[in-house]
């Protein structure tokens, strides 16, 4: 594994099993399929939501003056809240997720109480404790330089053997591939936007953390608002929101379907994320061979159109791995466990 940060995909269980390595318990997120208030709001508690967007280069972050162009910078607010300045390249995902899940780790005065909304304890626990006593900048370079964090958030990066994730493009037209994550939590009676690359947390206004349905309308409302910027073509945005275990709230409810429901969506998520681990070089190799050795046993049978001859052989050797892949998939997870796996 690389020394770097790599890239990580917006993915639902790709951020709820990052929480699980880290050792955050009883939170989970779930992809928002729409900016819709009330869906937002029906999955209360709502402790954050994380934005994912193509990178700027046509649509600024800040306007005249240096201010943003859109809520006002709070810089007496990193004083109170965890707020990180990115130090390296394609951490943000994490960092996204961090500055959701360590400001509901904080009390008013920013220790970590017993009572706070989530518990981090552990590594994460001692991390905010020694990083709340930093500025934004040293902050940055304390989550940089974190080799659980960055090992953490490295296992859950694609797997490719021929690209270099954590270099940028070196055409200057490549930059429109780039995404960049932020976060959204209303914390200390307000609405923060949390972005790494800007000097302070972004206020938009009161918001009341106990309240989801203000939450909602409030963090949706800044959403749009961002999209807004962008052509009416720009279709490149992901949004998900971090919420409390909802197989908690199936088991205080004695929500059976619920229940059996979210254990199919985690292990789901587990079997993607060991695909998105997964080289699938040898599995090319392995498909090429197949083709070769169908040729070679069927001669000269389908010699009048080769091209034909090729996409049946590439067919079945593809569905021959699938059919293997699929049954090792059901003897793994065929049983009827709720819990999270690791």
């Amino acid at each position: 594994m690389s020394g770097g940060w790599n890239t990580i995909e917006s993915d639902a269980g790709v951020f709820t099993y990052l929480l699980d390595k880290l050792g955050v318990e009883g939170v989970q997120f779930e992809e928002l399929l729409s900016l819709d208030v009330q869906t937002l709001a029906e999955l209360n508690p709502v402790y954050g939501i994380i934005f994912l967007f193509k990178f700027p280069t046509n649509a600024p972050y800040v306007g005249d003056g240096g201010v943003p162009r859109d809520g006002k910078f709070d810089h007496d607010a990193a004083e109170r809240i965890f707020f990180a300045h990115q130090t390296i390249q394609n951490a943000c995902g994490t960092q996204a997720l961090l500055s959701v899940i360590l400001n509901k780790a904080l009390g008013p005065d920013g220790e970590t109480p017993e009572g706070a909304p989530v518990k981090v304890g552990g590594h994460l626990g001692t991390f905010l404790e020694f990083a709340m006593n930093l500025p934004p900048d040293l902050r940055g370079e304390a989550l940089s330089n974190d080799e659980l964090i960055r090992e953490v958030h490295n296992s859950f990066a694609k797997s490719s053997p021929f690209v270099d994730e954590t270099q940028r493009p070196s055409d200057p037209s490549d930059a429109d591939d780039v995404f960049h994550f932020i976060a959204y939590t209303a914390t200390k009676g307000h609405l923060y936007e949390l972005d790494g690359l800007q000097p302070a947390p972004i206020d938009h206004g009161p918001c009341d953390e106990n309240n989801a349905v203000e939450f909602a309308e409030r963090a949706i409302a800044a959403v749009q608002r961002r999209i807004a910027r962008y052509g009416a073509d720009e279709i490149h945005f992901n949004l998900m929101a971090a919420v409390r275990d909802r197989r908690l709230a199936a088991r205080e409810l004695g929500d059976a379907e619920l229940l059996a429901a979210e254990a199919r969506k985690r292990r789901d998520w587990q079997f993607e994320n060991a695909l998105r681990r997964h080289n699938f070089v040898g599995f090319s190799h392995e498909v090429l061979e197949g083709v070769v050795e169908n040729k070679l046993r069927e001669g000269a049978d389908d010699a009048a159109d080769p091209e034909k001859a090729y996409k049946k052989w590439v067919g079945t050797a593809t569905e021959r791995y699938e059919k293997r892949l699929g049954d090792r998939y059901r003897r793994r997870h065929g049983g009827g466990d709720t819990e999270m796996q690791d």
